[in-house]
């Protein structure tokens, strides 16, 4: 049986329900019943059943979501990284094992976890993204990131120096500053104790330095052992730079702890094209206003001079003196004597109590220590301590010096004036926050570098090449996404030239609209990072299995994207129906 659709003049169509049969060698047709009435929903529901298909009371029943998984916040970072042309700059060919460490980087970026937990992701029965599918990996073992890793390991002076010649060029600034993570297990021959910058008592660690280029983009990382100094990295820098990157004129910023004296005369001195920028340390600053080279009444008019000392020849040194840093420098030291005060004056009332007083002078002395040692600021007070009795006064002479310095700081450069002026040499200084940046970015919430819990001296060397990478591709990701987060659109450098550079840094008055009233200047709402991309990640890949018409069909279909999506996948230049 079928249904037919027979032309009439002047009136519609005639729908008849007919049946084919055979007399002899003629087929035959004959009418069953007219159809012309019904509305045209149940004879369509009619037309499919006599096809062979199902009919249904509503289409919900007629298909079924065999899967969904979440793809958008993966194809937003994958797309991201096919427009860096990463996968070409790791190896040229595409190959399993380049599919695999693209899905770490991927991972790092939006679900940071162990390799087991990413393994388990990238395996086909148990993913819960559509990152595996986007690769064309049906599995992925713990075994196989691990070899990945070792792979990547191979390929990281290859790298570096191709993310150099990309970033960096002769006479370039180069950013460098070193910072520390902790381990859990003993067995690393890189852990050892140090420093630990995250607080972490009786944690071996090790330290690492980064090297980025003037806005803050990652070039090249280097895992040091977890005692090692930081001024002892500097000189392995260089000579990287200079040899495996080729430049030989260009320009490094470090912090006061990191360009010191020594690494001047070293390093430095002795190289030809080298130069630096760099701040002088707190008895530096003093000694120097200690010989009126710093006059501090100066500042009274400017907040920014530029000097010479005999002691420092053939540098330059430029004195900035910041009046809200000074503010709070003074508020701070108060708020300390105050607190230390109070102890004293404890000591005083037990040295003259009746009962059980305080006598001995070590006793007093003892206890006199505890509390100086606690805040610091024993060298603002004049002691006096005698067997039975305990006095104190400030030392107004010296804390009217240091009140003098508060806010003072120095940079000094060996560039020259006509390449680097006064303010743009402080600019240059100031742009070092970036690698601050780039260390918060590797070891809080974004790629969670720490705690690490490889035990092989090469597995931790990759990871933390992995962060380094997966930070490149964040980096470039949250420039180009800036105007829906509440991150500030304009760039440091370009916020230091519009503003005063002593002062601290402000964010612009785009930045602080966004914040204020939540909204976009196309009114979408403001987003952060994560917010951002757990938003992404509700574009999801479903897998839709439907019997219309008599066949079983299985089909993938991605969920339409929200207007603040599209804007977000504008921006990033991708689709989420194409990741290459």
């Amino acid at each position: 049986m079928y249904i037919e659709r027979v032309p009439n003049r002047n009136s519609p169509p005639a729908v008849l329900l007919r049946e084919s049969y055979r007399e002899g060698d003629k087929v035959r047709k004959r009418t069953i019943a007219n159809l012309s009435k019904l509305p045209d929903e149940v004879i369509e529901n009619l037309r499919i059943v006599l096809k062979g298909g199902v009919a249904v009371e509503n289409y919900g029943e007629a298909f079924q979501i065999i899967r969904s998984l979440p793809h958008g916040h993966v194809a937003a970072v994958l797309g991201t990284i096919n427009k860096l042309k990463l996968p070409e700059l790791i190896e040229k060919k595409s190959s399993r094992k380049r599919s695999i460490i693209l899905a770490m980087i991927v991972a790092r970026i939006l679900e940071p976890r162990s390799k087991l937990a990413t393994a388990r992701g990238l395996n086909k029965e148990t993913c819960f993204s559509s990152l595996s599918k986007l690769l064309g990996l049906e599995y992925a073992s713990e075994d196989e990131l691990y070899e990945a890793l070792d792979c990547l390991l191979a390929r990281l002076e290859s790298l570096e120096n191709k993310l150099a010649k990309k970033h960096l060029s002769e006479g370039s600034l180069v950013l460098y500053d070193v910072s520390s993570t902790y381990f859990e297990g003993k067995s690393c021959p890189l852990a050892n104790y140090g420093y630990s910058r995250d607080k972490k008592k009786g944690k071996l660690q090790i330290v690492f330095g980064l090297l980025c280029n003037q806005e803050g983009c990652p070039i090249a990382v280097e895992v040091f052992e977890g005692n090692t100094n930081d001024t002892a990295t500097l000189g392995k820098q260089i000579e990287k730079v200079r040899s495996r990157f080729g430049l030989k004129r260009v320009v490094w910023v470090g912090d006061r702890g990191m360009i010191t004296q020594t690494r001047i005369n070293q390093e430095f001195s002795t190289t030809e094209g080298l130069d630096w920028v760099t701040a002088l340390r707190g008895t530096q600053i003093r000694k120097l206003a200690e010989q009126e080279v710093v006059q501090l009444g100066l500042f009274d008019q400017t907040n920014l001079v530029e000097l010479e000392s005999s002691s420092y020849p053939g540098e330059r040194l430029i004195a900035c003196r910041n009046p809200i840093l000074a503010e709070a420098n003074q508020l701070k030291r108060e708020q300390l004597l105050q607190a230390t005060e109070k102890e004293l004056n404890a000591i005083v009332a037990a040295t003259n109590r009746e009962k059980r007083a305080l006598i001995g002078a070590d006793k007093i002395g003892l206890r006199v220590g505890k509390v100086i040692n606690r805040y610091q600021v024993g060298k603002f007070f004049n002691l006096e301590i005698t067997q039975r009795s305990f006095s104190y006064s400030r030392k107004r002479d010296v804390l009217s010096v240091e009140a003098a310095l508060d806010g003072l700081y120095v940079i000094r450069t060996s560039v020259e004036a006509e390449t680097l002026d006064a303010p743009a040499t402080v600019k240059t200084y100031k742009s070092l926050s970036q690698v601050e940046q780039a260390f918060r970015a590797y070891k809080t919430m974004d790629l969670k570098v720490r705690p690490i819990y490889h035990h092989l001296e090469n597995r931790v060397r990759a990871h933390v090449f992995l962060c380094m990478l997966s930070y490149y591709v964040e980096w470039h990701r949250s420039q180009a996404l800036a105007p829906i987060l509440f991150a500030d659109e304009e760039s440091e450098q370009v916020k230091l030239t519009t503003t005063e550079v002593v002062a601290p840094s402000q964010r612009s008055k785009k930045a602080l609209s966004k914040a204020r009233k939540k909204k976009t200047q196309d009114q979408f709402p403001v987003h952060s990072f994560n917010t951002l991309m757990a938003d992404l990640g509700t574009i999801t890949l479903n897998t839709i299995n439907t019997k219309l018409e008599g066949k079983d069909i299985t089909f993938e279909k991605i969920t339409q994207a929200t207007l603040l999506q599209q804007k977000a996948l504008d921006l990033l230049g991708i689709s989420v129906f194409c990741t290459q």
